[in-house]
C-alpha cells in the first residue's frame, strides 16, 4: 500500500470523509463529494469481482483535497494490486483513479499508476464519472492477469551483477532514477530491505522501486517506462 501523508493532510476513516462539506457548484466548478469517489469505485470493483482487501485515506486539514488507495486481494503472489484516489474542492488538482502493482498517492499531488483517468470537476464530468470509472476498472480482471504473467517473468529471470549494473546506469539515463538514487537501486539490489528472492529482474525491479519510495511522480508514465527497461532484461536472455 502507498499512500504517503506528509504536506498537511491527515489520516481519516470513511465514516469521517461522509461528514465533510463539499462546497456548493457554480457554473465551471462542480464540487463532487470525497466518499462519493470512493463509492463509485468500490461499487465498480465489488461489480466486477475485485475484493478489496485495504483502504487508507487522507485529506487536507481544511478537507479540500482528498488522497485514497485501496488494496485488492490478489491470487498471485507477494504483491499488491491497487487502485488509487484522489480529489479536490478547491481547483487543485482533477479527480484521478489509477491502477497498478504499485500507486502513489501523496498529499502534495504526486499521482501515478499503470493506467491513469483524470477528469476536471464539471457539470459533465460528474454525469461521466460512473461510466469513466467503470471504463478503467471492467477491463482490470485482465489487466491484473497480464501483470501476474509479467512478474512470473520477473521473477524467473536470473541476472548477474554486471547486468544489474548496466539495467541501473540503463535507469539513470532514461530519467527513471536520479544520479543520487543509483548507489540505492545497488545497494537493495546487493543487500535488499526485504526478501525478493534471489538474483532476478524481480529483485532489480523491487530495489528500483523501493529506492523511488518518497519520491514526487508527477510523471505517469514513469511506471511504464520502468517496466520497459526491466521486460528488455528478461527478452534480452
Amino acid at each position: 500500500m502507498s499512500l504517503m501523508i506528509h504536506a498537511g493532510a491527515v489520516p481519516i476513516e470513511y465514516d469521517g470523509l461522509r461528514t465533510l462539506s463539499t462546497p456548493p457548484a457554480t457554473d465551471t466548478h462542480v464540487p463532487i463529494p470525497h466518499h462519493r469517489v470512493v463509492d463509485l469505485a468500490a461499487y465498480s470493483l465489488s461489480y466486477f469481482g475485485h475484493e478489496v482487501m485495504e483502504r487508507h485515506f487522507g485529506v487536507t486539514e481544511d478537507g479540500m483535497r482528498f488522497f485514497g488507495v485501496m488494496t485488492l486481494r490478489s491470487p498471485y503472489g507477494d504483491y499488491a494490486d491497487t487502485i488509487g484516489l484522489r480529489n479536490s474542492h478547491d481547483k487543485s488538482f482533477p479527480i484521478g483513479i489509477a491502477f497498478g502493482s504499485r500507486v502513489f498517492i501523496c498529499d502534495n499531488m504526486a499521482f501515478s499508476g499503470d493506467y491513469t483517468i483524470k477528469r476536471k470537476h464539471t457539470a459533465k464530468a460528474k454525469h461521466d464519472l460512473p461510466g469513466l470509472i467503470g471504463e478503467i476498472i471492467e477491463p482490470l480482471a485482465v489487466r491484473r492477469e497480464e501483470q501476474a504473467r509479467k512478474i512470473a517473468l520477473y521473477k524467473h529471470t536470473q541476472i548477474d551483477q554486471a547486468k544489474a549494473d548496466h539495467t541501473i546506469m540503463s535507469l539513470y539515463r532514461q530519467g527513471i532514477i536520479s544520479v543520487t538514487k543509483i548507489a540505492d537501486v545497488h545497494e537493495q539490489f546487493v543487500r535488499p530491505a526485504h526478501d525478493w528472492g534471489g538474483e532476478t529482474v524481480w529483485r532489480l525491479f523491487n530495489a528500483a522501486t523501493f529506492a523511488l519510495t518518497g519520491r514526487v511522480i508527477e510523471n505517469s508514465d514513469l511506471t511504464p517506462r520502468l517496466h520497459r527497461i526491466v521486460e528488455a532484461v528478461c527478452l534480452s536472455d
